[in-house]
Formats: C-alpha cells, sequence, structure tokens
C-alpha cells in the first residue's frame, strides 16, 4: 500500500536552532515505512524506525520521543498489543495509529487501549501531517505552565515567569499573542494569520509588528523571532 502522495510538497522553513522532535515510526510494510520517514525528515523531524512490534515496543520503552506513528498490523507483536504494554508502564508519549481496516470497533479498540489518534490506509500526507501536529499541541494547549525558553508562561496568571525568579505581567493582547505562539513552537505564523485569530477586531496591519515590538522589549529579544518574508514563530 502506498502513501500518495510519494513525495511531499515543500513545507514552510525549520528554524535550525530548534532541537527536532524524536519521532518513533513502528510500520512493518518497507515502501510505507521509508516513504514515512523521508517525510518526517523533510519535515524537521528526527525519525527511528522499526520494521516489528516487538522492536518498535523495544525502542519506545527505553528512548524519549515526542511522538510514535504505529501500525494496527506488526509482525512479531501487534500495534494493539504495544499499546496497551506501553500504557501499562505508564509511557505516556503520544501515539498516532495507522491501520488498513475502517471498521468503527477497531477504531474504538485501539483509542480504548491508549492510542491518541486513528488514521486509515491509504491517507493524504497532509492529513498526517497535521494530526502529528494536533498531537503535539494538545499537552501544550492544556498546561498551566508553557516554556518559553528558560521562562515559563504562567497561563493563569497572564504572565512570565523569568529564570531569576521576577514576573513579567502581559496585557490581555499581549497574552494572547505570546500563547498563541507558545503552543504551536514548530509554525511559522504569518502576519496576517495572527491579525486574523489574535486581533480580530483590529483593522491595522501594523498591529501584529506592534505587540511583537512590545512583547521583545518585556521579555527579551530572542522570545519571538521573525522568519524572513514569512512571519513569526516562538522563540528559544
Amino acid at each position: 500500500m502506498v502513501v500518495a502522495p510519494a513525495l511531499p510538497h515543500p513545507g514552510p522553513v525549520i528554524s535550525a536552532r530548534r532541537v527536532a522532535k524524536r519521532i518513533l515510526v513502528v510500520e512493518g510494510e518497507a515502501e510505507i515505512a521509508d516513504q514515512l520517514v523521508t517525510l518526517l525528515r523533510f519535515q524537521g523531524y528526527a525519525p527511528d524506525l522499526a520494521r516489528d512490534g516487538q522492536r518498535g515496543l523495544h525502542l519506545a520503552m527505553s528512548r524519549p520521543y515526542d511522538g510514535v506513528i504505529l501500525d494496527r498490523s506488526l509482525p512479531a507483536l501487534d500495534g494493539l498489543d504495544v499499546v496497551n504494554r506501553l500504557r501499562r508502564q505508564a509511557i505516556d508519549v503520544r501515539i498516532l495509529m495507522l491501520a488498513a481496516r475502517v471498521d468503527v470497533a477497531d477504531r474504538v479498540s485501539c483509542l480504548d487501549a491508549g492510542a491518541d489518534d486513528y488514521l486509515t490506509k491509504p491517507f493524504d500526507v497532509d492529513e498526517l501531517m497535521a494530526r502529528l501536529r494536533a498531537l503535539h499541541r494538545r499537552p501544550l494547549e492544556r498546561a498551566e505552565l508553557i516554556p518559553l525558553g528558560a521562562a515559563n508562561l504562567d497561563i493563569g496568571a497572564h504572565a512570565v515567569l523569568m529564570p531569576e525568579g521576577t514576573r513579567v505581567e502581559l496585557s490581555p493582547r499581549e497574552f494572547a499573542l505570546l500563547r498563541h505562539l507558545a503552543v504551536r513552537p514548530e509554525v511559522i505564523h504569518t502576519r496576517e494569520q495572527l491579525r486574523h485569530t489574535v486581533f480580530d477586531d483590529a483593522s491595522a496591519e501594523s498591529i501584529v509588528d506592534t505587540y511583537v515590538y512590545y512583547l521583545r522589549r518585556k521579555l527579551w529579544r530572542g522570545a519571538i523571532c521573525t522568519v524572513h518574508r514569512l512571519g513569526y514563530q516562538i522563540g528559544r
């Protein structure tokens, strides 16, 4: 079964300063496995590959991963068994299950066992990457503290906790912009997107640049990075 399209189209530029997220691919079909690894590397991830469930379980239990793409039907150990064993060991890695089956009962079984999402084969690579990005966002969207390099964004207090122990209070709009960028650290946001999602009542095109300036002045210059000709991305 072939993932289509076989080669990914060019995506957003990935900041070289960022540490690549480690993704474990556990896939028994050689063609799909190789295409997934190629796609993930192209998108700036650091993938490891296991071609059977036993090897995948061993890697997931012995190394830290930001996510696992796990085939439902695997040699040596079934994908559902892999999920069950990982969750029994309290390994809380995010798991995206791939399956050729389309019946609801199997999807329910996988999600009940502890998979975070389920995608049927054949699949579109854009949808796969969108689901993977969504899995990475969920913990940050629910978090009370979101990391900003050595500092933290305190969601409840609408403030930044600096590493030396001081607290920087934010205005409502400063907080909304910083939080929007921080919960999606892998995304480059265009000015137009930010103007409509964060400042939905503002008509001035310069408002995004203005609040980026305010945040940099309050925090540090690298708190928000400018990506040339594309937009803004949270700094480190």
